[in-house]
């Protein structure tokens, strides 16, 4: 038995991802949640997982939605702050299309490179609440700089300018369906954010658009 700090064993080596128990605690639960469902899991099934007593979890998360409220976050977290860095450098001379390709792109990314699709937890009816209201005002913040992305479109497609981004954001969403099914690819990201730009009406830019978009999100590190 090793130990996780004062008072605090771990009835087993540690076998999860994570540099801290915290993090271990966090990917229990994500796995748990995403799996088994969230009102199904309890903390001790998620103390159980990561080979820590319940009273040890309690240690770092009070309930068990103050778990999911940091896992929900995680899912909107990279998107949001690279969306902001592309919006708030919209002057950079890069077309309008590939800022909202890049940000599709790199939002779809990350949903389907975590290790768990913890975007299945948006349909939660406890994620509406208003115990989770920062995150639903993160998503919608994403939500709103798509669409002030796909304003800027100079296309006339199949949604139209006021619905450009939305689609878009759309799409990128679909994604956690499409992992939730098996049927999602490591090309799944860069074809939702093609669809956007296609459906845009601008198809015949999307080669250069993808250029663009790369060097967009090179940039950002």
């Amino acid at each position: 038995m090793t130990s996780t700090g004062p008072g605090r064993p771990r009835k087993q080596q540690p076998s999860r991802p994570g540099a801290t128990a915290r993090e271990e605690i966090l990917d229990a639960a994500a796995e748990l949640f995403t799996t088994q469902g969230y009102a199904t899991t309890s903390t001790r099934s998620i103390a159980d997982a990561v080979g820590i007593r319940q009273s040890s979890l309690y240690h770092h998360f009070g309930t068990k939605d103050d778990i999911l409220e940091v896992l929900l976050a995680g899912t909107v977290a990279g998107g949001l702050a690279f969306a902001r860095a592309v919006c708030a450098g919209s002057g950079d001379g890069s077309s309008p299309a590939a800022r909202l390709h890049a940000v599709a792109l790199y939002d779809g990314t990350q949903l389907c490179n975590a290790r768990w699709n913890l975007g299945v937890l948006y349909n939660l009816p406890e994620a509406r609440s208003a115990r989770f209201g920062s995150f639903m005002a993160d998503r919608r913040e994403l939500r709103g700089l798509y669409r002030q992305l796909g304003a800027d479109l100079p296309g006339n497609g199949w949604a139209g300018p006021e619905q450009n981004g939305d689609l878009a954001f759309r799409l990128v969403e679909s994604l956690v369906s499409l992992r939730a099914d098996g049927l999602a690819t490591p090309e799944s990201p860069l074809q939702a954010a093609d669809a956007g730009i296609v459906l845009s009406g601008l198809a015949d830019s999307l080669p250069a658009v993808r250029t663009e978009s790369a060097a967009l999100i090179r940039q950002a590190g």
